[in-house]
């Protein structure tokens, strides 16, 4: 893939164009043409003036522009679709950019209708208000993150970023004041041909007023943006090319300046799904929702034939970095090296430094049975690794032994039954097994140095003890 990642929609000079300046580019820190061949971007619009202004407009060494991507608050988290889009972001924050990411707390109570079946739940404001703080939560700790962890100080200068939520300007804005202004100058034939807007309104639900206006407010974001911030680009997932036209039309009629819109892709799941809220599988990029350990599991099971076009998407490892860690996996495919690195990057871009290492005392322990990571978990950590493990909090008696935990932890059943659980080898204790019931509790072995216990009867069966003193 080239500078616009073999689009069809952009002209083959232009992709030759960009192909040229990606090869100029190439080993120049912080230059934007050498990060467009991961294939981040796929689709560019108006083609034509992109293929006139836009490579000019962001070769090395022009004056910044302001590039922005809007991330509607209908949960209080991101998600790793969202991830895509703040990794364009942060390419052109790293080319020395300013980016802007907005907060939709005014568009989220509509809705969007684009890829939708039928009409969102309606939000309360109050419901809106709470996800927005999470949403710009998120968002300040990637770019902080980034800031800290992946951008070295010697590096050049670091486009500047800014967070903000467009109830701010569309909260203030007079009904009348917008239909006659913003409204006046949206055409209803280009509205109703979207893709989206004819799908739903062919279904039996149809389309709600508010949905179908949707477009429009977006379309005000870029106006406004363009015309208090400078912004002449707007990013957004695959299926916002819709709404990105509609600004787009929007700001050339109101200012005639010449303004572009680009998309990346779409992260779907193995069976080509959207990941997200909506379906129902989203990854979340807050801890409450997905711990550092799942996120990072969630990369390093992707396989052979996705982890090579992810690393380019979702990390910033230059591309030749990027082709020795594939040879490698040729040569050593058990080590599973690219799925490491992946899982180890977008890890600590999410949840920093000490998010990464959580991540990896956790499987440590989980798949290596490690006391000592065992011993460097955290409670908060515990929970997380063993979300449905019952935990239980036990006074130690003098001569304790194994069956004595496994009943008092309601882990076995009284009787028989139990005892042979044991003897058969059926439980283990911090990753060790045990085959004698009678055997006394030892601290430093059976307990670890934490004051925690954790107890495994069968394959699945987890269960926390926190001892008391």
């Amino acid at each position: 893939a080239g500078l616009w990642g073999g689009l069809r929609a952009v002209p083959l000079p232009l992709r030759r164009r960009a192909h040229e300046q990606a090869r100029r580019a190439r080993g120049a820190a912080g230059l934007l043409a050498a990060q467009c061949e991961r294939g981040l971007f796929q689709e560019v619009f108006p083609a034509q003036s992109a293929e006139e202004q836009l490579l000019e407009l962001l070769e090395p060494g022009r004056p910044p522009l302001a590039a922005y991507c809007g991330f509607d608050p209908t949960a209080d988290s991101l998600h790793v679709g969202h991830l895509l889009a703040v990794m364009g972001l942060l390419h052109f924050q790293r080319a020395g950019h300013n980016v802007i990411a907005v907060v939709g707390g005014a568009t989220a109570r509509l809705g969007d209708p684009a890829g939708r079946e039928r009409a969102r739940e309606p939000l309360s404001a109050e419901r809106v208000r709470d996800n927005a703080r999470g949403l710009r939560a998120g968002l300040r700790r990637l770019f902080d993150n980034h800031q800290e962890l992946f951008w070295a100080p010697g590096a050049g200068l670091l486009g500047q970023a800014a967070l903000l939520d467009n109830a701010s300007w569309l909260g203030r804005q007079p009904l009348l004041d917008f239909l006659g202004g913003a409204g006046g100058r949206l055409r209803m034939g280009t509205l109703l041909s979207r893709q989206s807007c004819q799908a739903r309104l062919r279904s039996a639900e149809g389309m709600s007023l508010a949905e179908f206006l949707y477009p429009a407010l977006q379309a005000y974001d870029f106006l406004h943006l363009h015309q208090h911030h400078g912004c002449r680009i707007q990013l957004g997932g695959a299926d916002q090319m819709g709404n990105i036209m509609s600004g787009y039309e929007l700001v050339t009629k109101v200012t005639g300046t010449d303004v572009f819109g680009i998309t990346v892709p779409l992260i779907t799941s193995t069976t080509g799904d959207k990941l997200g809220k909506t379906a129902g599988n989203a990854v979340w990029l807050n801890r409450d929702k997905t711990s550092p350990f799942e996120l990072y599991q969630f990369f390093v099971r992707q396989q052979d034939n996705i982890v090579k076009k992810y690393l380019k998407l979702f990390t910033f490892l230059p591309l030749e970095e990027i082709d020795h860690i594939m040879e490698m996996h040729a040569k050593e495919p058990e080590k599973w090296g690219p799925q490491k690195r992946l899982a180890a990057e977008v890890t600590k871009l999410v949840h920093g430094r000490e998010g990464l290492e959580s991540a990896k005392r956790c499987t440590k322990a989980l798949y290596s049975s490690s006391v000592e990571a065992l011993e460097a978990m955290s409670d908060q950590e515990l929970q997380e690794l063993f979300k449905q493990a019952p935990s239980a909090e036990l006074l130690l008696e003098p001569g304790m032994n194994v069956l004595d935990l496994c009943r008092k932890a309601n882990a076995i059943l009284d009787g028989p039954s139990g005892y042979k659980k044991i003897t058969d080898g059926g439980v283990s204790i911090n990753g060790i097994r045990v085959t004698n019931p009678e055997t006394v509790l030892i601290l430093g072995q059976h307990i670890l140095k934490n004051g925690v216990s954790l107890l495994r009867v069968g394959k699945k069966n987890y269960y926390i003890i926190k001892w008391l003193q």
